[in-house]
This record gives structure tokens, sequence and C-alpha cells, in this order.
């Protein structure tokens, strides 16, 4: 099957005419020199000059310019995998995409993000399918609530129709009328792969199902297109409500340098009619004329774009190793529950700073959450409580968004299990947004959620999911715990993160007072770093063990030290976490120091887990050798009824026999 048969646009063997009154030479110009631009990073390919995919999109050069054409400087546009064409029509900084597809420091994203991650002022791209659609809806979002009537453009291939988050954001645009384009390029192939075989159904009733105003048009009467173009953005201004626009086209490029499958003739048919094609056959000189100045000013930038140099480690990596000598202070005891902190916290935060939102499913009053933390929030500040759809990957995607464009995003993922579905928009979208763009670019979204089981919640709702967390780069994991002040915890985040940040909330946590230690002959501090580091600790002597934990498990660790004692005659101390990553070591080290004997406990499971990060972390940071035992969940689901919960998670008992048994 052709791709033209699926078309609703005339095509014939002899091309289009290009009447005299659509005939604009600057319009042609530049759809030359995006093309130009183009084929010369293929020629730069060919000489190893250009590296990786290389998505270029001659044929498509009139969808670009089309709707950047209607565009003004603070309005935002977000692209994809081909995304040079969109970036020059908005941007005209062809030096910049030259610079950065050859690697320069002077490059837009200094060489560091390349063909498929581009940032410049209001743009932005990445090469995962469909993947900024829900950042494009926080980004259009904070426009609204902010009232500056600018709006966003975010473009998709008719290959990301197939992703899931699509239909999530539109949903949500919908619902709240949020001010976005949507333009879908569609150009009948998803790689290699032809549209009939993937695509079943419509592709307009695919948003007009979400009441979500369509248009059409293509990239052969480009005329047409641009009217329609703006009509649709001058719509979306003025109604604040989204807008989904269907662009016909066809790539006359492979799809990604030379691997191209399609039919020869299918191609040729094509080529025949593309406007700049037809305008080269029917005004010679003039476009002999035109294609001299544009080669000639490709040339000229990549003569000077050659001789830049690139960025080098210390630029980019830029790591900050001084660490600060520690200092401890008493924990002072909190007569209240750790979820009542946690709900005033967002009151009084809320109440001094209108940027400040509140997102999540069912957080509105009178439910306030399934564990009470949003409580009232939604009576008191209307406008900065946001109830979403079960929508987790793209409620992430919008607070990311809205982190982006300078709001205060606070994000409740309703239990810890549900962190997975979040995993592209955090690992591929907001943890690399400050490297991709040059560091010119922070996304300070906070994610909360509670983790755990020791509630009879079954295995998808009490997992202990954190190591998958903490392996992500760039993103900083908080785990409250119940011996600090949650409130203090969180003005840090509020005040000190330029990055994304995930905070766990360990359920059994939240009806626990804070501070409170009943063991006898142990004391409590803390130090004074923004995310202390709790130590309970003999009162009269050295200790003998060192316990490294977090979260909840620190109370089941507390309930185990005074047995441990009786059974081995031996003190323990209890180093509590409050930021897992990074991790702060130099209280770890110098309780490490003194004992030699280091157990971790954490209520995830043992493989590829915190303990193990930390355990291989010390015996590189420590010089001589140490005793070291990882205290963790069994590697099976957690069961539902509670005899067998208690045992595949982390318990008093099991504490003390492992302890005893690794010391004999």
């Amino acid at each position: 099957m052709m791709y033209e048969e699926g078309l609703k646009v005339m095509v014939t063997e002899t091309g289009h005419k290009i009447s005299p009154d659509i005939l604009d030479y600057s319009l042609m110009e530049e759809a030359l020199l995006i093309r130009t631009v183009e084929n010369k990073l293929l020629a730069l390919f060919s000489e190893g000059k250009v590296r990786g995919p290389l998505h270029t999109c001659p044929g498509q050069e009139f969808s670009a310019i089309a709707f950047a054409g209607a565009l003004t400087k603070d309005d935002f546009v977000l692209s994809n995998h081909r995304g040079h064409g969109h970036f020059l029509a908005y941007t005209k900084d062809y030096y910049g995409l030259m610079a950065e597809l050859l690697g320069k420091e002077t490059g837009v994203s200094g060489g560091i993000g390349g063909t498929q991650h581009l940032c410049r002022g209001n743009f932005f791209s990445n090469g995962i399918q469909g993947g900024l659609i829900p950042v494009a809806a926080g980004l259009a979002l904070a426009n609204k609530l902010q009232k500056n009537k600018n709006i966003v453009v975010v473009y998709i291939g008719d290959g990301t129709l197939g992703q899931g988050v699509l239909y999530e954001t539109l949903n949500m645009i919908s619902k709240w009328h949020i001010p976005l384009v949507i333009v879908c390029e569609n150009n009948g192939y998803a790689q290699s792969t032809p549209q009939h075989v993937n695509l079943a159904g419509d592709i307009l009733k695919r948003a007009e199902a979400f009441s979500i105003k369509t248009n059409r048009a293509d990239t052969w009467d480009f005329k047409n297109l641009m009217k329609e173009a703006a009509n649709a953005i001058q719509y979306v201004r003025t109604q604040e409500a989204p807008f989904f626009f269907l662009v016909d086209t066809y790539r006359l490029n492979p799809h990604s340098k030379g691997d191209d499958t399609r039919d020869k003739e299918e191609v040729e048919r094509f080529s025949k009619i593309d406007p700049l094609n037809v305008f080269k056959q029917e005004h010679p000189e003039q476009f002999s004329e035109m294609m001299a100045r544009v080669e000639g000013r490709v040339a000229q930038i990549v003569n000077d774009v050659d001789h830049k140099k690139e960025q080098d480690l210390n630029q980019y990596f830029n790591e900050k190793t001084v660490s600060e000598p520690l200092e401890w202070k008493p924990v002072e005891a909190i007569d209240q529950r750790q979820v009542d902190l946690l709900n005033q916290f967002f009151k009084e935060i809320m109440a001094k700073d209108k940027e400040v939102l509140f997102i999540g499913e069912d957080v509105l009053s009178p439910y306030g959450g399934a564990f009470k933390v949003a409580k009232d929030l939604s009576d008191a500040f209307p406008d900065q409580v946001i109830s979403t759809p079960i929508s987790e990957a793209g409620i992430t995607g919008i607070a990311s968004g809205l982190a982006l464009a300078g709001m205060k995003p606070y994000l409740e993922i309703m239990f810890g299990d549900f962190m997975m579905l979040t995993m592209d928009q955090l690992v591929n979208h907001a943890s690399k947004i400050y490297h991709l763009s040059n560091k010119q670019k922070t996304c300070p979204v906070v994610i909360r959620t509670p983790m755990g089981g020791r509630r009879g919640y079954g295995a998808t709702h009490s997992q202990t999911l954190d190591k998958f967390l903490t392996g992500v780069d760039n993103v900083s994991v908080i785990a409250l715990n119940s011996f600090s002040d949650p409130r203090e915890i969180y003005k840090a985040v509020y005040r000190e993160n330029q990055c994304p940040t995930i905070v766990i909330e360990n359920k059994t946590d939240y009806g626990r007072k804070i501070g409170y230690v009943k063991n006898a002959n142990y004391k409590i501090v803390q130090t004074r770093d923004a995310f202390p580091v709790i130590k309970i600790t003999p009162m009269n002597s050295k200790p003998h063990l060192t316990f490294v934990t977090y979260g909840g498990m620190a109370h089941v660790l507390l309930e185990s030290i005074d047995e441990i004692f009786v059974e081995t005659d031996l003190k323990s101390e209890v180093i509590i976490l409050t930021r897992i990553h990074p991790v702060s070591y130099e209280a770890i080290i110098e309780s490490a120091n003194m004992t030699r004997r280091v157990f971790v406990a954490e209520e995830g499971t043992q493989c590829g887990g915190i303990g193990s990060e930390i355990i291989a972390s010390l015996v590189e940071k420590l010089d001589g050798g140490i005793l070291a035992k990882r205290i963790a969940a069994l590697p099976v689901p957690i069961p539902y009824v509670k005899s067998l919960e208690d045992q595949v998670l982390p318990s008093s008992r099991s504490i003390i026999g492992t302890v005893i048994q690794h010391l004999k």
C-alpha cells in the first residue's frame, strides 16, 4: 500500500504548479536554507564530523515554517528527534545548530545534546517518542496560570500515536483547557514501517474523542498551511484551549542517514511535487541565485564552526568534592504525628508562595489524598491544588513542565509502587534537562510518594522500590524518618533544590510522633545539614556495631539493639540517613572507623540495593577491612497475609538473628 493512498491530497505525476499569487521568495529561501543545512549535515556525517543518528527533514520544511511564523519570542516550541527544521524556523540560529552537531562548546547545548537534544531560549527537543508532550502541557499550563497569553507548540510524528502518554495528555489538556498546540507531522512512516501496518483508525478522531478542536492541511499547499496554522495558534491564544493539527507531509530523505527501505517510485513521485523542487523547475534562474546565496552562507557557518573547540570534562562534570566537618545538635521531640506536620508545612508554604502547587490523584477535599497529607488544602487554596486523572506518566511530565516554567510543583504519587510509571519522565526528561541544556535550564520538580509494607496492602501496594530511584543521576532522593521534623526537610527542599527531587515517606511513619527514642542509655543527635543524618548512640561508652538505615526501618532497628546487647554484650550505634542519593558518608565513616562492623538495613530487597551501594562505597573510602552485612527483604513479592509479610520483610527477630550469626 502506497502512502498517498491514505492522504487527502491530490498527487499527480506532473507535480503541482506554484501559482504567482502564492510565490513568496523569502519563504522559499528560508525553506531552502533549512534543506541545505540538513543536506550539509549529511555530508559532514559522511566525512566523520557528525555522529550518531541524523534525522533530517527535507520535504517537511514548510510545516516548521508555518507554525513558527505565527509565534512570538515568548511562546514555546518543543520538538522531537526530527527537530532541526523546527529549531531553525523558530530560533533562526543556524550557527548554533551547526556548532551543536559538530560537537563544539559554542553549540546551543554546548555539544552535549547533539541532534536530538536542542535547547535555546524557549525551544527544547528530546528523542524519546511522545515524552515531551506532557512536559509541553505543563509549560502551557504554567502560561495559563500566569495569565501571560503565551502558548506552546509541540511537534510529534504519526509514529508517536502508539504512545500511551499522548492519550493521558490529551485527556488532561482537554479537561483543564490548556493552551497547547499539538502538531502531528504525518509522513506515513514510523521509522521504516508503513503507517497501515501499525496504526488503526483515524488520526484526527483520536483528538476529537477528547473534544479537542482539530484541523488538517499539508505541506504541498503551503499557503493554505500557513493560513490554517496561524488560525490554530490564534484560537489557542484567545480561547485558552488545546488544538490538534494534522500536517500531511513526506520526508524525501531516509529516516536517518542512509537507512531507506521505501519504494523508490513512491519517493520519486513525492519528490516531483515537493514545493522546492517545483520552484526549481518553474523558476530556475531565481532558484540558482537563491541556492548560491544559501550555500555560501552555510559554507561560511561550517568554516567558522570547524575551528571552535569542544567542552572539556571539567566544564561538563564540575563535581563538588569538598565536605564540611560534622556538627551535631540534639533532636527535639515533637508531640505531633508526621502526617499532621506534613499537612502543616503545605498550608504554610502555599499561603506564603502562590507558585507552589500541590498536584495528585484524589487530593481534593473532602478526601485529601490516600494518606491525608492534602487534608483541607483545596478548601484553603483552591487555585493551587490540582486533582489529576490516574495518569502517573502524564502528570509527572506536566509537573516537570511547570517546574521548567519556574513554578514550584509538588506532585504526589499515591503509592510508591506507581513510581515505575513515572520513570521515563524522570530518567529521560526531568533528570537530563540541566545537562542537555548545557546548564541553561533546571527542572526542580518535587515528587512525593509513600513507600513500604507492614500494612497489609499486598504485592503491588507495599513494595520498597527505593533502589530503582537512587540509580537516577541528577535526582536527589530524600527519605523522611520519624526523628527529623518533616517541615524542616521540606523547607530545605523548597529552599535548595535545583534538580528533580523525590521524597519518600514511609507509610508506617505517618502516624508516629517525631523524635522519640524509648531505648534507655541512648542519646539522639542530628547533623546541622539541610538534610540531616540522625545518630542514636550510647550515652556513656563507645559503640561496637554500626547500623545504617533510613525511613521506617529505623524503628525496626531500635527495637533490636537492646536485645543485641543482651545476646552479644555489644553496643550499637544507629545512623539514619535522610538523603539516600547522593549519600553523605562522613557520619557513616566516623562510626565505621570506630566499630569496623557495619550492618546496612533496608526494607527493599538486597540485590543491587542501597545496602550494596553503601558497603561498596565504604570499602573504597575506609583504610583497612571491615566486617559488613546487608539486611533486607526476601526476594519475593510481598504477601498479603500478615504472618508471611512479617517473615518476608526485615523484622527485629531477623535482624537479631543475622547479627548473632554474622558475629560468630
